[in-house]
């Protein structure tokens, strides 16, 4: 099979039908590599897989030894591993003084621990080199209102793909995050970013006149998981339309374009 990613062995953590997981595994197969898709629904997994000739895996990052099994079943499965994803996240939004113990313990758990668990068997796996991608967000860079917790989280991340880079370069592994802005045809922007006035207020912010799409990521990702990025490493790849150089619209702009009706 030809393809950039021809012969490569890719794992994809975050896959559910419709989200930008289900769109990388898409792609990764249609550029020629093998790959295995894993999430916490194993069903709704496997309903993306065999769309795709993938394999399904399951995991919860709630439970560490589920992580520990997904990476190695899929070397198992795939018979090692060059690139791994992982495109979990929850977007939890609510006030920073009523965020209680209980929510900061699951964010922790879904966009911190777990993946922290998840790279550790990435970079155990890769003994040859490989490349390591985190699926970050702009939030993690510009400020939107009632959604520390999750903001913070993915930046620290972000800084722990660069300790990655920096301590594993020597085995020839390649870490970086790909940080997206709101996703118009995924399940956690995309249902505010189809409605005309939200989708005017994000206009306004980006650069580039329009919100972002699962391809639009997808095509970063896809580049950093392919040999074309091979002296790449450390680094975040803001796939936004440059809204970074501006700011998301506050809450209030975007409650009030809701309360529009358009």
């Amino acid at each position: 099979m030809t393809g950039r990613l021809a012969g490569k062995r890719v794992l994809v953590l975050g896959v559910a039908p419709g989200n930008l997981g289900a769109a990388l595994v898409r792609r990764f197969t249609e550029e020629g590599a093998k790959v295995a898709a894993a999430g916490r629904r194993i069903d709704a997994v496997k309903s993306v897989a065999d769309a795709f000739g993938a394999t399904a895996l399951a995991c919860d990052l709630n439970d560490l030894s589920s992580v520990d099994k997904m990476v190695a079943d899929a070397v198992q499965a795939l018979g090692g591993l060059d690139v791994g994803v992982n495109s979990t996240g929850w977007g939890l939004l609510k006030p920073f003084l009523e965020t209680d113990e209980s929510d900061l313990l699951q964010m922790s758990q879904v966009q911190f621990i777990g993946p922290y668990r998840f790279f550790q068997g990435l970079v155990r796996a890769m003994q040859d080199g490989g490349s390591i991608i985190q699926i970050s967000s702009v939030t993690a860079t510009i400020m939107m209102d009632n959604h520390a917790a999750y903001m913070g989280t993915k930046a620290g991340m972000d800084h722990i793909i660069r300790c990655i880079a920096n301590e594993f370069g020597g085995q020839g592994i390649r870490a970086n995050s790909v940080a997206a802005g709101g996703i118009s045809d995924t399940p956690m922007s995309g249902g505010g970013l189809n409605l005309p006035a939200v989708s005017k207020l994000y206009e306004r912010e980006i650069p580039l006149g329009r919100s972002g799409n699962s391809e639009d990521v997808a095509q970063a990702v896809l580049w950093l998981a392919s040999d074309d990025s091979q002296f790449i490493t450390g680094q975040t790849i803001h796939a936004s339309g440059g809204q970074t150089l501006r700011r998301n619209p506050a809450l209030s702009e975007i409650y009030a374009a809701f309360g529009a009706g358009e």
